[in-house]
C-alpha cells in the first residue's frame, strides 16, 4: 500500500488512535515532538553538553533518512472485534502487512516476538546474574588473538573467541571507573596509598596503581566556589592499574600469563581541559625520512609525561612496573595488554608505542581500544605500523569522539597541516541501531558509553548480520547507565521484574553524562 492511498472507511473502523494510551513516538522528519502530556522541563548544564556534542555529531555526519519512519505515531488495533467481522479482521491484517508496521514502529515488532520463549530469554538477560559464554581454550592461537596478524579474518564476521576477550578486556576498564569514582579525590600533601580495585577476573591480581598529571591548573578560587568537588580540579588522579594473571589453569588456558594495563577515561576538569589542546607537538623520537615526523596531540602528551607533586608520570610509572613483573616472571611466556576508554583508549596508544622499545625482549604487546580519539598524525601512526605495535580499535559508528579531534578533509589535503590527524591500527565497527534493545536515535552519551560498547560487541555477528541471538550480556548495566536509551518496551520489563536500577548521580562505565542522569 502507497503512502497517501485512500483507506476504505470499513476497514478503517477496525483502528483506532489514542494519544492518551501511547506517547508520541519521535521521528527522523520530527525529532522534538512531545506529547500533549508532557510537561517542559529546564535546560540543565548536561543537556546543554549534549547538545554541543550533537550539533558536533551533525558537522561530521550527515544522517540517511530512512522513507519507512514517515509515520511519527501508528495506528493501535482495537483489542477486541466482534465474530461478524471475522471478514473485516483478515482484511485489517492485510492493511497491516501492507503498511509494514514493524518497520514504521520497531517497538510493535519486538512484542509481536514476545513468545514464552523471548520473554524467558529477555528475563534472564534483565536478572542481575550475569552469563558469560564459555571461555575456549586458546593454546597456539593465543598469540593470533593478540593481533600477531592484525586479526585478519577474526573481526568480521567476529570470531567467537576474539569476542569473548575484547568484552574481558573492556570489563577491565569498567573496574578502573569504579575504582576511581568510589574515591575519587587525591591529597595534595602525602603519596597516595594503594587503592583496592575490584578485578572482575579473580585469575588476575593488582600490583601497581596508576595516576595522570595535567600540566594546566585553574585558578585557586574554583576549590573555594565549590569546595566539595575539589577533586574535579586536582592536577594528579588515579586513572587506572597494572595487574598480572595468577592463576595457574587460567595461565593454560591463555597460553601465556598476562599483564593488563587499564585505563579510564576523561572524568575531571583538568583532563576536559588537556582533550582540548588539540595541536599537534613533537614527540622524543627522531624525524624517520620514509614516515615523517611524528606528532601527537598535546594534551594527550601532557597526562602521559607530567610528572605529579607526589606520583611519578604515567609513562614512567609503566615503564618501571613492567621492567619488575618482567623481571619476576623471567622465562616465562609473557604478554602485555592495554586497554582503555576513550581518553584511556589514546593513553593506551602510547603507553604501546612507548612501552614497545624501552626494554629489549619485550614481550608482544597488544592494544584494545574502545571508543579512542585520534591520537596523532599519519608520521605518528607510521611509526607504531614500523614499530609492529598491535592496535584493535573497537568504535561505534555513531560514536562523534572516534572521528575527533582534526578533520578528515584537512588531511587528505596535506598530512603536514597542524589538524592533520589520523587513525592507527586495525578496526572492529560495530553500531548502535544494530541492537533491538537501545534506540536508533540513542543520544551521544549513549554511543559513547562503554557498557554500551560491550553490549555491542556481545551481540555483533557481523556487518551485514542482525544481533546475535544467543548474546549473553545482561541488560542490567546499560538500563543503570543509558536508561533513557533503552526501548520502552525494556524498561517497562525491567520495572515489571521489580528490578533495583542504580540511581547514583554518575556512571561507572563511561565518561560521558546522558540527560538521565
Amino acid at each position: 500500500m502507497q503512502i497517501g492511498a485512500t483507506v476504505p472507511a470499513q476497514t478503517l473502523n477496525l483502528f483506532q488512535v489514542r494519544r492518551g494510551s501511547f506517547r508520541c513516538h519521535q521521528s527522523l522528519l520530527n525529532p522534538l515532538m512531545q506529547s500533549k502530556t508532557e510537561s517542559l522541563k529546564p535546560i540543565t548544564s548536561t543537556e546543554l553538553n549534549k547538545k554541543h556534542l550533537a550539533n558536533l555529531d551533525k558537522l561530521l555526519q550527515k544522517h540517511n533518512q530512512d522513507p519507512a519512519l514517515l509515520f511519527s505515531e501508528p495506528l493501535q488495533p482495537v483489542h477486541k472485534v466482534s465474530n461478524s467481522a471475522g471478514s473485516m479482521a483478515n482484511k485489517g491484517k492485510a492493511l497491516l502487512e501492507g503498511l509494514s508496521l514493524n518497520r514504521i514502529w520497531p517497538e510493535m515488532k519486538a512484542a509481536e516476538e514476545m513468545s514464552p520463549r523471548h520473554l524467558n530469554r529477555l528475563q534472564r538477560l534483565l536478572s542481575m546474574n550475569q552469563e558469560y559464554s564459555p571461555r575456549n581454550h586458546l593454546g597456539s592461537r593465543w598469540m593470533e588473538y593478540h593481533g600477531s596478524n592484525d586479526w585478519v579474518g577474526l573481526l568480521d564476521p567476529l570470531d567467537e573467541n576474539l569476542r569473548r576477550e575484547v568484552v574481558r578486556y573492556g570489563e577491565f576498564i569498567q573496574a578502573a571507573y569504579h575504582a576511581f569514582h568510589s574515591n575519587p579525590a587525591m591529597s595534595t600533601e602525602e603519596a597516595p596509598l594503594p587503592r583496592h580495585v575490584a578485578l572482575p577476573d579473580r585469575s588476575y591480581k593488582v600490583t601497581k596503581s596508576l595516576y595522570a598529571t595535567s600540566s594546566v591548573g585553574l585558578p585557586k578560587w574554583v576549590d573555594e566556589v565549590a569546595p566539595d568537588l575539589g577533586w574535579m580540579t586536582q592536577r594528579s588522579s588515579w586513572i587506572g592499574y597494572v595487574a598480572v594473571c595468577d592463576d595457574r589453569r587460567e595461565i593454560q588456558r591463555m597460553g601465556r600469563r598476562d599483564i593488563i594495563i587499564a585505563l579510564r577515561g576523561t572524568s575531571t576538569c583538568l583532563e576536559w581541559a588537556e582533550n582540548l589542546r588539540a595541536q599537534l607537538v613533537d614527540i622524543d623520537t627522531p624525524k624517520n625520512p620514509t614516515h615523517g615526523q611524528a606528532k601527537v596531540e598535546c594534551g594527550f602528551l601532557s597526562l602521559y609525561k607530567t610528572k605529579g607533586a607526589h606520583v611519578p608520570s604515567l609513562g614512567e610509572s609503566i615503564k618501571e612496573e613492567v621492567k619488575r613483573l618482567m623481571e619476576m616472571y623471567k622465562g616465562e611466556r609473557l604478554s602485555i595488554t592495554i586497554t582503555g576508554h576513550s581518553l584511556g583508549a589514546a593513553l593506551a596508544v602510547l603507553v604501546g608505542d612507548d612501552l614497545i622499545s624501552s626494554e629489549p625482549n619485550m614481550p608482544p604487546i597488544a592494544v584494545f581500544s574502545f571508543g579512542g580519539p585520534k591520537v596523532g598524525n599519519k608520521g605518528f601512526a607510521n611509526q607504531i605500523t614500523s614499530k609492529n605495535l598491535k592496535v584493535l580499535r573497537i568504535v561505534n559508528n555513531q560514536d562523534v569522539i572516534t572521528r575527533v579531534p582534526g578533520l578528515p578533509m584537512v588531511e587528505n589535503m596535506n598530512e603536514n597541516m597542524p589538524m592533520a590527524y589520523s587513525h592507527v591500527g586495525a578496526e572492529l565497527r560495530v553500531d548502535t541501531k544494530m541492537s533491538p534493545y537501545l534506540k536508533p536515535n540513542a543520544d551521544v552519551a549513549c554511543c559513547h558509553d562503554l557498557e554500551a560498547y560491550l553490549h555491542l560487541v556481545d551481540g555483533f555477528i557481523g556487518s551485514n548480520c542482525p544481533f546475535r541471538a544467543n548474546a549473553k550480556r545482561s541488560l542490567v548495566k546499560l538500563l543503570n547507565d543509558q536508561r533513557s536509551n533503552v526501548k520502552k518496551l525494556y524498561t517497562n520489563k525491567a520495572h515489571a521484574l521489580s528490578l533495583k536500577l542504580d540511581t547514583r548521580g554518575f556512571s561507572t562505565a563511561g565518561c560521558l553524562p546522558s540527560p538521565s542522569q
